[in-house]
């Protein structure tokens, strides 16, 4: 997709990066007992998605030296996401086991005892790629110890600076976190560091019970956000901002195959949005307004739902855009189906 208008040869397109892990999902198969091993992850597939939008998307992943870590490898280098800053691992590789329900919806058992996602190091968080101007992070790996405080750590620096965005998704997993008394804080401490806070409904309402989404929205703009997106399932989204009424833009009909992926590639699209748009610095996201993050947000809804209707976390690619229509909406038409390449569910 193109850059944004603002680019030119002597201004290289932001780099937006992706911090956090990425797993092999064993998918079942078409006999019971048979399982497929694909690449997956939040963060990996929202890497996935960004660099088939069409942006510089670099992957900070410590990724196995064993056959799951080349598979994860391999798969990353065939979308073009730079691996520059993703360590080589020795320690083996996270799995999840994917079982679907009777709608469709992806259930994940994990083995994530001392494997490769969770161990970062002060040097290797601090290994940032060049150019970065987006950060994301979130999932798994801004929870779990050790490496989640190293993780947490790049990001603060980062929003520090005031330079960098930093988006952040929790993508929480109840029986990985257990109580969300006790959730809450590591959940909360990464919203104190970040500009952009994405999150499903189904994540608040187990981190919060019997709260609203605009009391949700409130607390977490208090602690420092600037933009809070609860993405609502079919019903699309609502776009949270301090002092502003919420706006809601609504859900896309889709012929859904499966809801695997659909978050990630929520994510991945409303980035682009921004990116597309000139949006991709803290400034900037502070003073855009809300009809212009509302159009960010139906981009990130066409995104979404077209990955609904293909089995798995396979969002869409984009077909190339002139320069001068960047900033403009997106169409079914500017999207495509990315060449199959083995994809899976996300962590």
């Amino acid at each position: 997709m193109a850059d944004t208008s603002e680019t030119t040869a002597a201004s290289p397109a932001p780099v937006v990066t992706v911090i956090g892990e990425a797993l092999i999902d064993m998918v079942p198969g078409e006999r019971p007992g048979d399982f497929r091993a694909l690449p997956g992850g939040s963060p990996f597939n929202v890497a996935i998605g960004l660099a088939r939008l069409g942006l510089r998307t670099s992957l900070m992943a410590r990724l196995a030296d064993n056959a799951f870590g080349r598979i994860l490898r391999g798969q990353a280098e065939a979308e073009g996401i730079d691996l520059g800053c993703a360590p080589r691992a020795a320690e083996p590789t996270s799995l999840a086991i994917v079982s679907l329900n009777e709608h469709a919806q992806a259930h994940y058992d994990f083995y994530l005892d001392g494997t490769a996602d969770w161990q970062w190091t002060a040097a290797e968080a601090a290994d940032l790629p060049p150019g970065t101007a987006v950060l994301h992070h979130g999932s798994l790996a801004s929870w779990t110890p050790p490496g989640d405080a190293h993780i947490h750590g790049l990001a603060a620096r980062l929003h520090q600076g005031g330079e960098v965005l930093v988006s952040y998704d929790p993508n929480i997993r109840p029986h990985l976190l257990g109580d969300p008394d006790k959730a809450r804080p590591q959940v909360e401490r990464s919203v104190t560091r970040t500009h952009l806070v994405k999150a499903s409904r189904e994540d608040v309402a187990w981190l919060y019970p019997d709260t609203s989404l605009e009391e949700i929205s409130a607390r977490w703009l208090g602690l420092g956000a600037l933009l809070v997106v609860i993405t609502d399932g079919p019903d699309g989204a609502h776009l949270y901002r301090p002092g502003e009424q919420p706006v809601t833009r609504p859900g896309r009909k889709a012929a859904v195959a499966d809801t695997v992926g659909a978050g990630d590639a929520f994510t991945s699209g409303f980035l682009d949005a921004l990116v597309r748009r000139g949006l991709h610095t803290p400034e900037r996201l502070r003073q855009a307004t809300l009809t212009t993050l509302a159009g960010a947000a139906d981009d990130a809804i066409l995104v979404s739902s077209l990955t609904c209707e293909r089995i798995g976390a396979d969002p869409p690619a984009a077909m190339p855009r002139p320069r001068s229509s960047a900033p403009t909406p997106l169409t079914p038409a500017d999207l495509r189906r990315a060449p199959v390449r083995g994809r899976a569910g996300r962590g």
